[in-house]
């Protein structure tokens, strides 16, 4: 496990909550992860020594940070509902949690124990590895597995819409909206050189170039080439994530939807730009579009679903999960109260 933080920091920062400034700071690096800290400061209005400083708090104390990961296209992704036996809960999360190809772990309240988010190279060594192993972990009584088809949006699309609008015109332009359609195999597996790129960031998305180039055993000039053309290609994907209980999204709801088929592209497009929307994707079975949301409590799941039910009127919500607990997010370890606790860095599952 890379990069755990020291108790001490975690324990100190367990109570915090974010200041608007930090929430702007967020809001700027997930506008353009990588930006100097110049061009954050005059985006918020303030010192670059400042922001630095700020975010180092941040990341220290595990309230903030950084990550990077292969794009989706490159992907063969699931999301596998993980039903456990009475008291085995805990023992098969933190299995899951420490499973490398396994880069979410959510323990929900549904009809379903765990939501384990899934990475593998095809789709048969996927459902070896769910089957044999998710599925033979000791007190797990079932699985179902739900195949990612197209991506409308994710993590690294959402916003935490805390900047003054002034500022985003300091920052990259903002991404293009369109979906990503997950590979059935992988096609062309990136090169070592890249892999050490990408695990390198996925423990810290803000490495310099020097640091970055030590890490990954290649020179600054390699690091930064390489890089370069990764984000020019699409072959990797920055963001920048919170603790997110602590900033005052304390409710992750999970639905499960149906939509027409001849809807169903123009109704995910729509959703990846609503600002509750974590995760809008076509997965299979007859519950064909995964939305997951973060809202600021239990009262604001029936406004939110009206508004679904006014937008929206060919979907229907067939089910609704809420999370108790997020153990892992896109390789992170994280606490009950969402603090960032140390990384499983990304590896294929072997099977």
């Amino acid at each position: 496990m890379d990069g755990p933080l020291a108790p001490d920091s975690r324990s100190a920062c367990a109570d915090v909550r974010f200041s608007e400034l930090d929430l702007a700071l967020v809001d700027a690096l997930q506008a353009a992860p990588r930006a100097p800290w110049s061009q954050i400061g005059r985006a918020l209005g303030v010192d670059a020594t400042t922001v630095a400083r700020r975010w180092e708090r941040l990341r220290a104390g595990g309230l903030a940070w950084v990550t990077a990961y292969d794009a989706a296209k490159s992907a063969t992704v699931a999301y596998v509902e993980v039903r456990c036996r009475p008291r085995a809960l805990e023992a098969v999360s933190r299995a899951l949690a420490d499973m490398p190809w396994v880069f979410s772990v959510d323990e929900t309240a549904g009809d379903f124990d765990l939501l384990a988010s899934v990475a593998a190279a095809d789709l048969p060594s996927l459902g070896r590895s769910v089957h044999g192993l998710i599925g033979g972990l000791k007190g797990v009584r079932s699985t179902r597995t739900r195949l990612g088809i197209t991506l409308y949006s994710e993590g690294g699309d959402w916003r935490m819409r805390a900047m003054e609008p002034a500022g985003h015109a300091e920052l990259a332009a903002p991404r293009t909206s369109g979906s990503t359609v997950y590979s059935a195999r992988m096609h062309h597996p990136p090169a070592p050189e890249d892999q050490a790129l990408l695990a390198a960031l996925g423990v810290d998305g803000r490495l310099g170039y020097t640091e970055l180039g030590a890490k990954a055993g290649m020179s600054e000039h390699t690091a930064r080439r390489r890089l370069q053309r990764m984000v020019r290609d699409g072959d990797i994907t920055f963001r920048c994530d919170l603790a997110h209980p602590l900033a005052g999204l304390s409710t992750v709801v999970l639905y499960r939807t149906a939509v027409p088929h001849s809807h169903l592209a123009a109704t995910g497009s729509v959703l990846a730009r609503m600002e509750e929307v974590r995760l809008a994707v076509s997965v299979s079975g007859s519950d064909n579009l995964l939305v997951m949301v973060w809202l600021r409590g239990l009262h604001a799941i029936d406004p939110f679903e009206a508004q679904l039910t006014e937008r929206f009127p060919q979907l229907k919500i067939s089910d609704r999960t809420v999370f108790l607990r997020s153990r892992k997010r896109m390789g992170r370890l994280l606490s009950p109260t969402g603090l960032a606790t140390g990384h499983i860095p990304f590896a294929l599952p072997r099977v």
